[in-house]
Parts: structure tokens; C-alpha cells; sequence
């Protein structure tokens, strides 16, 4: 399934942007929050244009082309309404487009409560990074699955094309959508093995102590229940080794079953106390800092899938290896390619 349409160039930075980051890992956790701290943005942007280092000056790129589409998009629809272009006004009043909703519900804010033009801006830019990159790799990893195992994915349609005969047709509801026992259970396996994001950095505000799920035995021969985490210290949280680990899923943890939603999960998951917000996992982190749109993000990955596997069959695109890029983000690429982010698929009509 490969585009020969030119793509706009919005949707490349993108896609882009994830990988252009995870190479600026490192800087990002041992010197941003320092220069944070230490000069204003104006003396940042200063220091950036000045160091002489591709991969920042690639991500400074991309984040402004974003930041400036954003604005010409915001001021051409506030001229606009300013003139009172009705379609406009019609869109804004029934858009369920991200702009749409930030603005309609800005100009019903109270005082108190409206934000600045810089703000709704600014949250265009993070709405659709935050949500779009993660998602839409999170859907290519299932595509990608259900072409390994295609009886998995005969199996998803046959239970999305039932759920669509009862409904006579019609367009599921978000009730009958998020009953489909089958649907929930591929999409929650692939969650587990494979989340969007691989690990998490989280620097400790206080001096902490953290206890060990399992105890372990240190070199002098002590077993050790507890670390002491002094404030300042950043921490690797691997959400990938958490949702795969042994001691709480079990020998085949590092399977892709999504039979295993089927039935109760075993006591050692229950028992485990994973601080996730979603399903024994750690896919969405956990705690204040949790992601917020993980219901969203989760009826969104129902949704698309299932209207694409009732209509198409999916396969191997011939010749095309796929790996996946660890970076900030999980993306796949072509195995030998220019390793930008892409997911060639073989598509067929399911009829």
C-alpha cells in the first residue's frame, strides 16, 4: 500500500519529527532542562542557530515549519470570521476538527478561562504531534501483525462483518465498536508487545525510595528490596520490558497472542500493582503524568482498523523487509531504504 500521490509536506515532518528527536535523545535529557533553566527561549534559539549540529538544526527546522503552518492556518480562519465569511462561521460552529474546537470553545470561555492566540496555536502543534505519531504507528504495527498471521485477521473480519449484518449495515456506535471481543483483544496484545513508545525518562523532583517488584542480589552478596533515588536523577522507565516480562506473563510473554484477552489474566498480573492506566500495562504510563488521550487513542486504532479489515485483505508487499526504528517513537522502514518512515502493504479487496 504505497502512495504515488505527492504528500503534502506537513504530514512528512511528521512523521519525521519522531525519529529527527530520538537521535537527540541524550541532548534532550541531560542538557535541555538545563538551558531551560539557565537562559530565556530568544537566548536558546540563539544558541541553537549557533551550534554547529545537523541533527539539531533538522528538528529546529521542523518544529518551525509546524509552528508557522499552525499560524497561517489560525489567522486565515480568524480573518475569516472577522469578515463573516458564513461558511466559516458554519464550519467553526459544527467542525470537529482540532482548530475548529479549540476556537468555539475559546470564544464561549469566560475571561478567566480564554486562552491567547499564542496558546491555541501552540496547542495545534502539540494536539497533532502527540496524538497523530503514536497512534498512526501504533495502527501500522497491527496492519503490519495481521499480514504475518493472516488467520488473525480472517478471524477480525469475520467478527467485524457479524457485528455489521446485526447492525443492518449501519455504522457500528461506540458501544457495539468497543464490545467486539476479538477487535479489543489484537489491539491490547499489540499494546503489550509493541508499544509506540519503548521507554519513558522522568527525572526524580525529590529524594526517593523505590521498591522493587523482585528482589535482587547485589555483588556483595545482599539482596536488595529497594534503590535509593536521590533528587535530580534521571530514570530510564523501560515501558517495553515491563509489559513483556516474564515473571507476570509468562513463558510465551514474548509471543504476540491476542487470545490471551480471551480469558481471565493469570493472578500473577493482577497481583503485579503496574501503576498503567490502561490494561496491566505501562503502554500509557501511569500516575499524573499519564497520557491523557488514551481512550481516544484507543477508539480511535478501533475504528480505522476495523473499517479497513472489513474492506481489505492485507499482505507482504513482495520485497519489502520491514524493520522498525527505535527512536523516540517506534516507526517502521524499509529494511535497506532511505530509513524514512514508511509500511509498504500488499492490498486486495476483501470481497
Amino acid at each position: 500500500m504505497e502512495d504515488d500521490v505527492p504528500k503534502h509536506k506537513y504530514s512528512l515532518v511528521i512523521k519525521d519529527l519522531g525519529p529527527a528527536l530520538g537521535r537527540l535523545s541524550l541532548y534532550n535529557v541531560t542538557f535541555l532542562p538545563l538551558l531551560c533553566k539557565l537562559f530565556s527561549a530568544k537566548t536558546r534559539t540563539l544558541l541553537m542557530n549557533a551550534v554547529p549540529w545537523k541533527a539539531v538544526h533538522e528538528v529546529r527546522d521542523m518544529v518551525m515549519y509546524m509552528h508557522e503552518f499552525s499560524v497561517k492556518i489560525y489567522e486565515e480562519k480568524r480573518r475569516a470570521l472577522e469578515e463573516g465569511d458564513e461558511a466559516v462561521m458554519r464550519q467553526l460552529g459544527q467542525g470537529k476538527d482540532i482548530l475548529s474546537i479549540l476556537m468555539k470553545d475559546n470564544i464561549n470561555a469566560g475571561a478567566e478561562d480564554k486562552l491567547g492566540e499564542d496558546e491555541i496555536i501552540a496547542q495545534m502543534s502539540t494536539f497533532i504531534f502527540a496524538a497523530m505519531d503514536t497512534t498512526s504507528n501504533a495502527m501500522s504495527r497491527v496492519l503490519q501483525l495481521l499480514t504475518l498471521h493472516p488467520d488473525v485477521q480472517d478471524k477480525m473480519r469475520q467478527e467485524i462483518s457479524q457485528a455489521r449484518w446485526e447492525c443492518q449495515g449501519e455504522s457500528l456506535s461506540y458501544d457495539e465498536l468497543v464490545a467486539l471481543p476479538y477487535l479489543d483483544a489484537v489491539c491490547r496484545e499489540t499494546m503489550r508487545l509493541y508499544p509506540p513508545i519503548a521507554h519513558i525518562f522522568r527525572r526524580a523532583m525529590e529524594d526517593s525510595v523505590v521498591p522493587l517488584s523482585k528482589p535482587v542480589r547485589g555483588l556483595d552478596g545482599l539482596e536488595i528490596t529497594e534503590v535509593i533515588v536521590p533528587k535530580g536523577t534521571v530514570v530510564d522507565i523501560s515501558i517495553i520490558n515491563s509489559n513483556r516480562n516474564t515473571d507476570f506473563w509468562g513463558p510465551d510473554a514474548m509471543e504476540w497472542k491476542p487470545e490471551r484477552w480471551l480469558s481471565s489474566l493469570p493472578d500473577s498480573i493482577a497481583n503485579a500493582k503496574i501503576p498503567g492506566v490502561y490494561s496491566h500495562l505501562m503502554t500509557f504510563n501511569g500516575g499524573g503524568r499519564s497520557c491523557i488521550g488514551f481512550k481516544f487513542s484507543q477508539l480511535e486504532m478501533k475504528v480505522i482498523i476495523s473499517m479497513l479489515v472489513e474492506k481489505f485483505k492485507f499482505s507482504p508487499a513482495p520485497g519489502k523487509d520491514i524493520c522498525w526504528q527505535m527512536s523516540v517513537i517506534s516507526s517502521p522502514a524499509v529494511l535497506g531504504g532511505d530509513g524514512h518512515p514508511r509500511l509498504p502493504l500488499l492490498v486486495e479487496s476483501a470481497k
